[in-house]
């Protein structure tokens, strides 16, 4: 049913009818100037004919250089005018290509700066790192240690190391972690013969 109400409204509606009608009236108007318009060509033909025939081909080409001229003299103003822009442009783009480069200069000193300061931690780090594996961590902070908590006491004169460092005291070793017991059989050899 939807497509018939739609069929209905579009045949219904007289505004297509009344645009093809504008359309023929406007064609017939136009029609009716034809006839006009062909009459005074007619009668104008005659007079601009003899113009052309009788006008001077040396005149002709004196305004087409005349007209040529102006057009080189408009033309070569245009150019010039855009080279002396062009210079002052690129003037202005040679400034701005050094100012570019100093500020690319910049940036590169600031970041050797910084990665000179990275390099420094880093060689910083480093220092302590290998300081831990080789134990002299270790020492250095017993000897913090003893600085804040004061001087162990005093060991027997026996047990003293005989170093030449007298300042320091002998490091103390952990005792070794003990071994689980397990049963172990005695593997006997036999006597040579």
């Amino acid at each position: 049913m939807a497509i018939t109400d739609d069929l209905r409204k579009t045949f219904s509606d007289p505004t297509p009818l009344y645009f093809a009608a504008g359309t023929a009236d406007l064609a017939l108007q136009q029609a009716k100037k034809v006839p006009a318009l062909v009459e005074q060509l007619r009668a104008e033909a005659p007079a601009r004919i003899e113009a052309v025939r009788n006008t001077d081909p040396k005149a002709v080409q004196e305004k087409a250089a005349d007209r040529a001229k102006e057009a080189q003299a408009t033309l070569q103003a245009r150019v010039n005018e855009f080279i002396g822009n062009l210079d002052v442009d690129l003037k202005k783009l040679g400034e701005n290509a050094q100012d570019l480069a100093l500020r690319g200069v910049g940036v590169a000193a600031e970041y050797a700066v910084k990665a000179r300061e990275t390099y420094e931690r880093v060689a910083e780090h480093g220092e302590q790192a290998v300081k831990t594996w080789r134990g002299e961590a270790a020492e250095e902070i017993e000897d913090l240690a003893i600085a804040v908590e004061g001087k162990p006491e005093p060991v027997a004169a026996e047990e003293q190391p005989k170093s030449a460092d007298a300042r320091k005291p002998a490091a103390k070793k952990a005792p070794a972690p003990r071994k689980a017991a397990t049963p172990t059989t005695k593997k006997t050899t036999p006597p040579a013969k």
